[in-house]
């Protein structure tokens, strides 16, 4: 990163130190690393409580996507990042239509990040858990076949179950977080917890963010604000229903490079 607009002590004395280098995936994982949640009441000793946070890119006009997908909109510094924030998680939480836009892979291990991640009692690489009411997905894919790390499926319990029959004989372990065809954000955040992953991340999409907004589980968001204009009816980065009252949240950190700017926003 070449700028940090530093709200702490930390990032202040590290953005002062050489601001115009490139900040190396250390210094971005210290940036980004997840709080000290309280200890969850019904875990054992030095457990800790569950901390969702969000993965998001937006156009200066909006826009989420371009022609379906953010990469075009993306940047090597919010590939860095992305890549930081997903060796920092526990699990990565999407939806199951951003899977099918974005081509999604297994998440893979960084050697980069293996002492930090081992520090922190964490496995090679984050599960992937693929958030799906109908389980339209194709199991043929390595995602589902050569994960490092088995991809979860959070699903409802009216899942049809030849569906879900395929998805287990693909390799894949199904999760069920809801009593319809849907599934309740709130509990995919206590299933996932009760697995042992409580650094979440979700990288959307828009419906699926929209959802965990309007359901109060989400702690943390983490922006890019692209410096690019696209016009047309793409979405935002969080579509679905409102809430009655807009959750205010506080800026922790702001990174900058070639225009682009990178906020981390959590809770109060």
């Amino acid at each position: 990163m070449r700028r940090l607009f530093p709200v702490t002590q930390e990032t202040a004395t590290a953005a002062a130190a050489d601001p115009g280098r490139e900040w190396t995936l250390d210094e971005l994982a210290d940036v980004y690393a997840y709080p000290c949640r309280p200890t969850d009441p019904q875990g054992g000793p030095g457990s800790r409580g569950p901390w969702l946070r969000a993965n998001m890119v937006s156009t200066l006009d909006g826009a989420a996507q371009h022609d379906g997908r953010s990469h075009p909109i993306s940047s090597a510094a919010d590939m860095r990042i992305f890549g930081t924030l997903r060796a920092l998680a526990d699990v990565v939480v999407v939806g199951a239509e951003t899977v099918r836009q974005e081509g999604y892979r297994p998440a893979r291990a960084r050697k980069e990040f293996a002492a930090r991640r081992e520090a922190a009692g964490q496995g090679p690489a984050p599960a992937v858990a693929v958030v799906s009411a109908g389980l339209e997905l194709d199991f043929s894919l390595p995602l589902f076949t050569s994960p490092l790390v088995p991809t979860l499926i959070l699903t409802g319990a009216s899942a049809d179950p030849h569906r879900t029959a395929a998805a287990e004989k693909a390799g894949a372990r199904v999760i069920v977080a809801g009593d319809g065809m849907g599934v309740d954000p709130a509990r995919a955040v206590h299933a996932l917890a009760q697995l042992g992953h409580t650094r979440l991340l979700t990288e959307g999409g828009p419906r699926l963010l929209g959802q965990m907004i309007a359901a109060g589980v989400l702690d943390e968001l983490c922006l890019t604000v692209s410096p690019t204009l696209t016009a047309g009816d793409a979405q935002r980065i969080a579509g679905g229903p409102s809430v009655v009252v807009p959750h205010r949240f506080v800026l922790g950190s702001l990174l900058e490079e070639d225009g682009f700017l990178f906020g981390r926003y959590h809770r109060p």
